[in-house]
């Protein structure tokens, strides 16, 4: 097993063994590894959202994967808003300008948006391939002038969006980024193991707040009808072991929808969509402690 390696206080991930078989990795690290036994991981239940915020704290409210179809969601008070990805169908320009519309009419202070497999336009290796090999996979985006999507993340107005990069909001050193294991060579895909590995060592150290699209190995990624878990054995390593957030935020599994906690990091799938596609699970929120001297 490929454990993290203290060297001069600082701590390396290396490759899981597991790597490619997150199924595998997982029933290895339930039967060797302490911190996936109770009591530390459990279940949470979501606050309600008529529930008073503590005074000295900050109101987060999640959500991901709406794909398109945020009319109908009913969006409860805080301060900022995280979205973890999957805002459009394709990453079309009209697409990602109604989703920035919808942004701007949302009443909080800041909001926060990072991209997830499905927009398509905002990863430029993969638009660039797009022509070259499959051109009627998706014709829509294939149409797709490159002037039309060289800066479509330019588009998001009304939010801050991160890919691969930080931004300290309130006092709040959040990270996002975008990566997820291949699956069905989507946006942002990329092979289990070393590939994944090199995105999640540019998390640095010492952020409270950590936004991905997909889930880490064992919290909130069971997906039924392949009776597997499918998160990431690497994303987990980095969580637990080196970047420790307070709070770890993603989606992509609908079926996943919920929250966990690990006794330290609390892990949120915020898939507004459900398997079916359809935008019935509410955004879940989650009240942290200001840092000190924010």
């Amino acid at each position: 097993m490929a454990h993290g390696i203290p060297s001069q206080g600082k701590v390396t991930i290396t490759v899981d063994e597991y790597s490619s078989n997150p199924t595998q990795a997982f029933t290895h690290y339930n039967i060797n590894q302490s911190r996936f036994q109770p009591p530390h991981v459990h279940m949470v239940d979501p606050i309600p959202y008529d529930t008073p915020k503590p005074a000295g704290h900050t109101r987060f409210v999640c959500t991901s994967d709406t794909h398109s179809r945020t009319d109908g969601i009913q969006m409860p008070y805080g301060d900022i808003l995280l979205h973890t990805g999957d805002f459009t169908e394709l990453g079309l320009p009209s697409e990602v300008k109604k989703f920035n519309d919808w942004l701007g009419n949302l009443p909080y202070e800041y909001k926060i948006v990072i991209a997830g497999n499905h927009e398509l336009t905002f990863d430029k290796e993969f638009m660039a391939d797009l022509v070259k090999q499959d051109y009627y996979r998706f014709p829509s985006v294939s149409k797709l002038k490159p002037e039309d999507f060289d800066n479509v993340q330019s588009l998001l107005t009304n939010s801050i969006y991160l890919q691969d990069s930080e931004v300290t909001v309130k006092g709040f050193r959040i990270y996002g980024a975008p990566w997820t294991p291949w699956f069905n060579g989507w946006g942002f895909n990329l092979p289990r193991g070393q590939s994944l590995l090199d995105k999640w060592n540019l998390i640095p150290e010492g952020i409270d707040i950590l936004m991905t699209h997909g889930p880490p190995l064992g919290f909130r990624d069971w997906v039924p009808k392949e009776l597997q878990r499918v998160g990431c054995v690497e994303l987990l390593n980095t969580v637990q072991r080196r970047v420790r957030p307070k709070l770890h935020v993603f989606g992509g599994i609908h079926e996943g929808y919920g929250i966990m906690t690990d006794g330290y990091t609390t892990y949120i799938n915020a898939s507004t969509c459900t398997v079916s596609f359809q935008p019935t699970n509410p955004p879940i929120i989650f009240d942290l402690p200001n840092p000190q001297g924010s």
